[in-house]
């Protein structure tokens, strides 16, 4: 199943598309929260599915004039998994980890596929990153094993790891988040498409930049699978219902140095096959405010 959440900011309506057609679950949910993919994937279509086929899902009629917010609500917690392709690594000037490297977002990174993201007061280094994000279903705690992962996985979205390199690698300590959390700089989705409809090993990724394709690449390049990274992370952290894990990005970003950095007025693409329509954000400068 497709799930997403249409509306403004704060105020988006979950929803289900069923060939074509977004229909609308506040009858059986208040969000595609913790409670709602809590008891697992299956569980999550079999109710769904109950209710739909007993016309209790009303079609949502104004789908197409709303916007699209992230097809989550805000996670407890947005792990990354760095430099997770050999490529990318080669071009970061860095080899090929032997273990999950692990970076933290902060949730209110985490935003629409087509929300503006902002660039902050200072930055001249700000890089896309396409990933696939593992949202994750029943509660994840010393798994015994990569095969039991799955059965935490509620599905997969396209998720766009933003990133400002200076405050990552020059002014961050040895640590990366700090180029990682800016307001903006995780946006999700269209959709979550549950764990039964992915084959996650096989999946084409692409970044484009003003038109111009950027990043171009398969999960099947990955080193360390989607079972694998959620069985590791299980072992030294709790993962919740809800949590969004960013699995890492193949070559063609910018830190390369074979591309510029992005700017105000540039367009991103970022694109997932299977995962619903590309994203598509436009940069605009981070506006100083207290509120």
């Amino acid at each position: 199943m497709r799930f997403s959440r249409l509306g403004p900011p704060g105020q988006e309506i979950p929803t289900v598309s069923i060939d074509g057609i977004h229909y609308d679950l506040r009858p059986i949910t208040v969000d595609i929260d913790a409670e709602f993919l809590g008891q697992g994937a299956a569980e999550a279509v079999s109710r769904v599915q109950t209710a739909f086929e007993a016309g209790k899902l009303p079609e949502l009629t104004e789908a197409a004039s709303l916007r699209t917010g992230a097809p989550i609500t805000r996670p407890t917690a947005v792990v990354c998994i760095g430099q997770n392709y050999a490529a990318h690594a080669a071009e970061s000037g860095a080899p090929a980890p032997e273990v999950p490297i692990i970076f933290f977002k902060h949730p209110n990174t985490v935003v629409g596929p087509y929300d503006a993201v902002s660039i902050p007061p200072g930055a001249e280094t700000v890089d896309w990153e396409v990933e696939l994000g593992i949202v994750i279903g029943k509660r994840a705690r010393y798994l015994p094993s990569p095969e039991v992962a799955f059965d935490h996985i509620a599905g997969y979205v396209i998720s766009n790891d933003v990133s400002e390199r200076d405050y990552q690698l020059k002014q961050s300590g040895g640590q990366w988040s700090k180029g990682k959390c800016a307001e903006t700089f995780n946006p999700a989705g269209p959709e979550l498409v549950t764990a039964d409809e992915v084959d996650p090993g096989n999946l084409r990724l692409f970044s484009r930049i003003n038109g111009e394709l950027r990043q171009d690449s398969t999960t099947a390049d990955m080193i360390f699978s989607v079972p694998q990274i959620v069985h590791h992370l299980s072992q030294y952290m709790v993962l919740e219902p809800g949590d969004l894990i960013n699995t890492g990005t193949p070559q063609g970003v910018a830190v390369s140095g074979k591309y510029d950095y992005l700017k105000p007025g540039d367009v991103m693409e970022i694109g997932i096959d299977g995962l619903g329509q590309p994203q598509r954000q436009e940069l605009g400068q981070a506006v100083i405010s207290n509120d």
